[in-house]
This record gives structure tokens, sequence and C-alpha cells, in this order.
């Protein structure tokens, strides 16, 4: 039995006696707070959330059978070593007690029962599961769907296209998912300790993507930010000595190959460079709540599972297959979990992370003693840049080892991680990366404020400023006779703009609906139709095969193209006739959140009232990320904040889009909502005294 205590925003404090305890603890409360959230990953991970919300989750199913996330993950568990597959068996039996106790009454299961008209009994959790969430939380995290996009956009309109939509380019921002991340040495602090921050871009799910928790025992006693699901703390923890962030290196780490295969008597066949070569197929069939049974079949060759659509091509099937690193090494990563806590010196972190896996990530890590390391951890291909541009032919190149990992660098005044393109080629591991901008704009802020306390990081996590509005306004017109006055007026006002995308402004929003009308009207060029042609890699894919996303991640440089360029002019002008009825950027820039019940027909998902408006853009330092061209509203960013003060951990800072719980009914569900839009994260609290009993875990 453990103690629970908490806070007054509910986060759990939990304290045990010794690490078994304590990760049976974190699975029991995960669960009671939880139980929906990791429940439904549970069954992503198996390919068996059709079974709970039917239609909704057969595209889903179908792709985590393809690539055989359980399968992986059940490899990963048992090629842990003793402690720490005990630490993971320990929390999956703290969620099984969770769920009979709390989890499997959530609300949203007795929607679902009733939208279905029926009862659909949870099954227990294995000992393997928490790995599966854990890979769930990653699976389409790699780079690896981006090569599949400029796959299509070789097919579509050829290989000369490619470099034009890779997104990498120092001439604008590319508004896609990342991370901020910034470290200070104790030579700029206050305390003369050392200051880690930042905050992760994820899509805005509900509940949240991650969960404050505190985890002690006679170990250690360690506050972080948890995936619910997983055991400790790997992304963002502080133990007291020592603390850590992460954001995403951008690497190539997931190969991908054009896979030519035939039938054959029982099966089928793959071409490899040294002739055809036997499939590994396993056949399954997914129960559809509300229907009937979809067969799957999954394909294994020699260099990874098939996870698209096979379609017929040249006489035979082509598909694509990956080989992902987590398959590969039959590991996941967790062998780091349990290192991270017990972690007291920055170099501590970094060992730890000698564990992980994939998705490849940037550690920022420092300690009490004063020392900030910097390091790229987890595994990629031996690949040079050129092999990273499009998919590999199965028929003609061989997997790749695993390259060699570098170690940390010591950091002693400054270092700042925001999925830019690193200047050091050992870890430059990537092929297209975001642009510089918001790397750039900390950086400055940095330099420009001189930060000495987290409290006065606030500026720096709520800085609007848009990478993406020089290159833009550098394609507006003239004031001449073929302008509206409207239209005029949308011009001056973007032009006059300070370029930052705060709610209230005026101009912001008419440099949104500019935007959004210019997206549009690119995207209906004619030389693009080939992309509004069905992909032929499957709908769980369709997100990044949207042409309106694609096009506005390299607008300025796709109106520059010999194909576009005599029209845009016109499509420029027209799209200021269009923006001319905007409103303040808030008025169509509001929060998005996603809940899994809002794809399922008759079903209610619990999101009311939380439509609030944002500041800031997807290429803004404040993420709040939307699709121009299709929406304004932001469905990705900031989905944690977090600040660790080495000196004092009570001084360190964190917040989360909604809340520490789960149920939609707890007044925790969303209330730290309002703080986290005016960027105000709260103080850490570590004294047990100032917290609340809860009730104990292995109670009856």
């Amino acid at each position: 039995m453990a103690e629970v205590f908490r806070d007054d925003l509910g986060i759990p404090h939990i304290r045990a006696t010794d690490v078994r305890d304590l990760a049976e603890a974190q699975g029991e409360v995960t669960a009671r707070d939880r139980g929906w959230q990791i429940e439904i990953d549970r069954l992503r991970a198996a390919g068996r959330l059709s079974e709970l919300i039917g239609e909704a989750g057969v595209v889903w199913d179908v792709f985590a059978r393809r690539a055989r996330l359980d399968e992986t993950a059940r490899r990963a568990f048992d090629a842990l070593g003793e402690a720490d597959r005990a630490f993971v068996s320990a929390y999956a039996g703290g969620v099984r007690r969770g769920m009979d106790a709390a989890g499997s009454r959530a609300a949203e299961f007795r929607v679902l029962d009733e939208t279905f008209g029926d009862t659909r009994p949870l099954t227990a959790w294995d000992d393997h599961d928490p790995l599966g969430v854990l890979h769930v939380a990653h699976a389409l995290f790699s780079t690896f769907p981006h090569v599949l996009w400029r796959e299509r956009v070789a097919l579509a309109l050829g290989d000369e296209w490619v470099d034009l939509f890779a997104g990498d380019s120092g001439e604008e921002t590319t508004p896609t998912a990342g991370s901020n991340a910034w470290a200070l040495h104790g030579s700029r602090t206050a305390s003369g300790m050392p200051l880690l921050a930042g905050d992760p871009h994820r899509i805005f799910e509900l509940p949240g993507v991650y969960q404050q928790v505190r985890l002690a025992c006679d170990e250690f006693d360690v506050i972080g930010l948890a995936f619910p699901g997983v055991p400790g703390v790997p992304h963002f923890g502080h133990t007291g000595d020592a603390a850590w962030g992460i954001t995403n290196a951008i690497a190539h780490s997931v190969d991908v190959f054009e896979e030519r295969l035939r039938t054959v008597q029982g099966g089928y066949e793959a071409l490899g460079p040294h002739g055809w070569e036997p499939v590994e197929v396993l056949r399954s069939l997914i129960a559809v709540r509300g229907g009937g049974t979809i067969e799957v079949e999954s394909l294994e060759t020699s260099r990874g599972c098939i996870v698209t659509d096979p379609h017929p091509h040249d006489g035979g099937l082509r598909a694509w297959s990956i080989r992902h690193p987590a398959r590969t090494n039959a590991d996941l990563g967790a062998g780091a979990l349990l290192p991270l806590l017990r972690a007291r010196r920055a170099q501590d972190v970094i060992s730890a992370f000698d564990h992980w896996i994939d998705p490849v990530n940037r550690v920022l890590a420092a300690d009490r003693g004063g020392d900030v390391l910097s390091a790229t951890v987890g595994t990629v291909p031996r690949r040079e840049r050129d092999e990273r541009r499009r998919a590999h032919s199965a028929a003609s190149v061989a997997p790749a080892p695993d390259r060699d990992r570098v170690g940390a660098v010591v950091v002693r005044d400054v270092a700042v991680d925001a999925n830019e393109r690193p200047s050091a080629a050992a870890i430059d591991l990537g092929w297209a990366y975001p642009s510089s901008h918001r790397a750039s704009r900390i950086a400055r802020l940095l330099a420009d404020l001189a930060p000495r306390t987290p409290a006065d990081f606030e500026p720096i996590w709520g800085d609007t400023a848009s990478g993406s509005t020089a290159p833009l306004r550098a394609l507006l017109p003239s004031p001449d006779a073929s302008l509206s006055p409207a239209a005029v007026r949308v011009r001056d006002l973007i032009t006059a703009w300070d370029g930052r995308m705060d709610a209230g402004s005026e101009a912001a929003g008419a440099f949104g609906a500019w935007r959004d009308a210019l997206v549009q009207e690119t995207a209906a060029h004619p030389t693009l139709a080939p992309l509004r042609e069905p992909h032929p890699f499957g709908a769980v894919f369709d997100p990044w095969m949207g042409v309106e996303g694609q096009v506005a991640a390299v607008l300025p440089r796709l109106l520059q193209h010999p194909a576009l360029r005599d029209d845009a002019p016109a499509l420029v002008r027209r799209a200021l006739e269009r923006a001319a009825d905007a409103g303040s950027w808030g008025s169509t820039h509001r929060m998005l959140p996603t809940h899994v019940l809002a794809d399922v027909p008759r079903a209610t998902a619990p999101v009311a009232g939380l439509d609030v408006e944002l500041s800031g853009d997807g290429d803004a330092v404040r993420c709040t990320g939307s699709t121009p061209g299709l929406t304004d509203r932001a469905w990705r960013g900031s989905v944690a904040r977090w600040a660790w003060d080495l000196a004092d951990r009570e001084q360190s800072l964190w917040s989360v889009p909604f809340g520490a719980a789960g149920a939609p009914d707890s007044p925790h569900f969303s209330d730290q909502l309002r703080d986290w839009a005016a960027v105000h994260p709260t103080r850490v609290v570590t004294d047990w005294a100032a917290l609340h009993a809860d009730t104990p875990t292995g109670a009856s």
C-alpha cells in the first residue's frame, strides 16, 4: 500500500516504501484518474480499438496490426532485464487494481454502451501493455510519414518537386509539430544553479497527453510529466538533484522501403536484393462493435512490416514497409525509465537515455553540481543525408546497421533546442527540419530579457511572433486599381502590423484570413491537381497527404516555382479580396481539443466550453497550430509547460492545457486551461504538509 496526496490542482503525489510498491501505486492512481484514456491507448496498441468504439477505430486498428505494435511491445517486454521487467509488471498490476476499483466505470464507457445499445466488458491488462502504450505514443511520431509524403509528391508531380515540398528552407518557417527547450548555466541565473525549461508540442488530446505527477520512495523523490499508462516520467523530470527535458530531433530513424510483392500459394513473396524471398503473413480478425468482422493481413518482409495498402502495380503488387528500430531491436526504450528516476547527476540522465530508442530526441540535463549537458539520444540507421530523402527500393537496397551514438556536449552558457537543423554535422540526422525561427527567437529573447528565475520565462513561452509573416508579406502587391478598397485595407493592416499573432489583433486576423485564402487558391492551382488524386498508402496517413497543409508549409517558395510564378500575383489579389471581412485573430483561432468520442456517431464528446480564444500560431514560440486553408482552430501546440529550478524545486513551474483528472465531471478536468491560455504556469508543491491526503492505493 502507498500513500496518495493531492495538491490544490488534484495532481497526484505518491509516496511508497520501495520502487516496486511505487510502480504499482502509480499504475493504480493512473487508472483511477485516467482509466478511459489508458484503456483507449492499450486498445490502440493491440489493434482492438474497434471493439470499443466501432467503425471509428477501424483505420487505426488496421495500421496497428500491420505494424505489429502489440507483438513488438511483447518482444520488448520479454527482452527487458529483470529489474526493468519487474518495474513495468508492477505498474501493470496497479493498473489492473485501479481499473477494477474505478477506471472501468469512467463515464465515456457508459456513453458508448448507450450509443451502441450493448455492453463491452473490459479485459484485464497484461504485463506488457504499458510498453504498448509507450509504443502508441511514438508509433507515428518519427519522420517516416513525411517520407511517404515525399513519395506521394514524386509519384504525382515528379521527383524534381520533392525538394520543393521538403519543408527545409531558411526563407520561411514550416508550421509543423515540434517542441521548445532551453537551458541556462548557473552563471546566468539568480541562484547560481542551472535552470531548464520548455514546452512539448503535440495534438491537444482530451484528456491531456501528459500527466503531472510526483513519485517518491526510499530511493528517490521525483516530479515530472508522465505518459498515462507508462511508468515513470520518461520525457520531463526533476529528481531534486538532477533534471531533464527533451525535444524531438526530427531524425530519420525509420527507413522506408518500396516493396514489390507477388502472390504464391499460401501467401506472398517480396523481391529483395538477392531475389524473391518469403514474406511472413499473419491474419487476424477485427471485431467491429456495431458491425461485423474485418480480416487484416499483416505482412512482414526481411526489411520490416508493410504498413500501407498493397495495390496492383507492374504485374504484381506494390506496398511500402518500414524498418522500425523498436521492432528490429525488440526494444522500446523502457530500460531508461527506472534509471531516470534514480538520476542524481546530469551524466546519470544521459546514461539513462543510452537505453532510449525511438523517436530520436535531444536532451537537456542539469544537476545541482552545476553541470549542464546536451545530447541527442535514440537509434538511427547509418544513412547518408541523400539516402534519407525518399523510400529505398527493396529490390536493390539492404537494411543499414545502426549508427554509433554521439556523446553529450557540455553547456557553459545557454542552449536552445527547437527542432531546427543542428549546426553540428554529427547530430544532423534528418532530411527536412522546421526552420530555425523558434530557436532563433528563443535565443534572442534569452539574450534581450536576461531571465534569471523560472518566473521570468513567461514572456518566452508567450511569444507570438510568427516566422512566416515576413516571406508572405513580401508577396503583397502595391495598391492599385485592381484592388477593392476593402482589399487595400487588408493589405495595409498586414503591412503595418508587427507580426505578432495575438488573439485580440485585427491585423493578425486579417493576415490569418489572407493566408487561409491564399493557401486555398494555391492548392486549387491546376498544376497541383494530381496531389488530390487518391494516394496509395491507406487512410491512416491521410493527415500527412492533405494538400492544404503541405501547401501552407512551403507557400512562399511554391509561389516562386515556374509553374505557378506567373499566376501568383492574381492568387495573392484574390486572397486579399476574400479576407476583407476578417475579424480579430482570436475570433477564429480557438482551441480545438480532440476526443475519441468525437469520431463516434451519436456520441457526445466532453469538449463544451473548451474552445477558448488563443494567441500564437503554428510557427510561433507560443505554438497553437492550425491548418491554414482548412481551419484556424488550434488542434496542436504546447501540451505542457515546464521549468526546472535546480536550486529550489519549489520554484519550478508546470502547467498543462486541461487538468489532472480524466473524468469530465471532475473539478480538475480542465481547471488549468485558463492559466495555461494566459501562460501562467503554477509552482510545483513538494511540501507534504501542504498537500491533501487521498485514498491510499491498495485500499479496499
